[in-house]
């Protein structure tokens, strides 16, 4: 990939508040001809900087309300017991996201599920069972700060 400038990070910019900008509509932001849009929209994708394009639905409009963190800690280490709990989280809908991590827990687990019965089932139903969870730890969200799927675009250093 080229380095990116500064109409590609503003290209990046603009599609992440609102992936439906036509490229006439991007150009009048970003300052550049629709063609020229264009061209920079799709060396973006193909170079998998833009991945893709997707509705942000609202949870809590679905019914879907309780946002829980949990943390698992494993026993046994091991290479077969990460990929096992690896490929586990992957079959679970309601984790959102999960992360490997340094410190006293093995794993972060972003769980979001519409109550308390529901989270009762993911942990003790799904994920304490696992041969080789050996501590979960759970803390339910109260209020959310802030939620932001955007990238801090002004760390990626345009160049050129």
């Amino acid at each position: 990939m080229d380095a990116l400038d500064q109409f590609d990070l503003k290209l990046l910019a603009a599609l992440e508040a609102d992936g439906r900008l036509t490229n006439a509509e991007l150009a009048e932001k970003v300052g550049l001809s629709a063609s020229q849009c264009s061209r920079r929209r799709i060396r973006l994708e193909e170079t998998g900087i833009i991945e893709g394009y997707a509705a942000r639905l609202n949870a809590g409009r679905l019914g879907i309300d309780l946002l829980a963190l949990v943390q698992v800690s494993m026993s046994p280490h091991s290479k077969e017991n990460a990929k096992k709990f690896s490929d586990f989280v992957k079959t679970v809908e309601e984790i959102q996201e999960a992360y490997a991590l340094t410190g006293d827990s093995d794993y972060l687990l972003k769980v979001l599920v519409p109550d308390l019965k529901s989270l009762s089932r993911i942990i003790n139903d799904l994920i304490l069972p696992h041969a080789s969870v050996s501590h979960v730890k759970s803390s339910i969200v109260l209020t959310t700060l802030k939620d932001t799927h955007r990238l801090p675009l002004t760390a990626a250093k345009a160049r050129g």
